[in-house]
């Protein structure tokens, strides 16, 4: 008698895996997608770095920049063009979760909040927003953050990025 498999064993391996597999890429997709949204968290923050030593040269004053541009042959001060000189890679201005490209087309995957344009350090408001921890610097352009609950990272002024919209909670 020779020990060998029968189709129905064969097929019951087959769709055991084919079970095991629909259940685990989903969680792997989650899994890279929360990594994405680490480093882009991470981005933020050195852009964050990078604003101060800005801010170090210039006597404590946000510069004066678009919230963005539509295309990188706009001549038009925006954070990729102000900021370069401070970031310590060009990379930073790319969120990974940027499949549209929009770090590509047009310098960088954030939003500047341009309310805070020319503002000294010591007097920002936004929206009669004076707590630092509350006023958002930057943002992700789009919703590129799938699998979290605002799809949006957010740096703010105090220093902080995270992916929970702050300024509209009460004090």
């Amino acid at each position: 008698m020779k020990n060998a498999f029968t189709v129905v064993e064969l097929l019951l391996v087959i769709v055991i895996i084919a079970i095991l597999a629909g259940i685990t890429f989903p969680i792997y997709g989650r899994l890279v997608e929360s990594g994405r949204a680490a480093s882009c968290i991470s981005n933020l923050r050195q852009l964050g770095i990078a604003l101060n030593l800005y801010l170090n040269d210039h006597n404590a004053t946000m510069p004066v920049l678009a919230a963005a541009r539509t295309s990188t042959s706009q001549d038009v001060a925006v954070i990729d063009n102000t900021l370069n000189s401070y970031a310590n890679n060009a990379a930073v201005f790319a969120c990974p979760s940027d499949r549209l490209g929009l770090a590509n087309a047009t310098g960088t995957s954030y939003y500047w909040n341009s309310a805070l344009n020319g503002q000294h350090v010591s007097n920002l408001n936004f929206l009669t927003i004076g707590e630092l921890s509350r006023i958002p610097i930057l943002s992700d352009k789009q919703g590129f953050h799938l699998y979290t609950q605002n799809k949006v990272n957010i740096l703010y002024a105090d220093g902080h990025a995270t992916k929970d919209l702050q300024f509209y909670t009460s004090p």
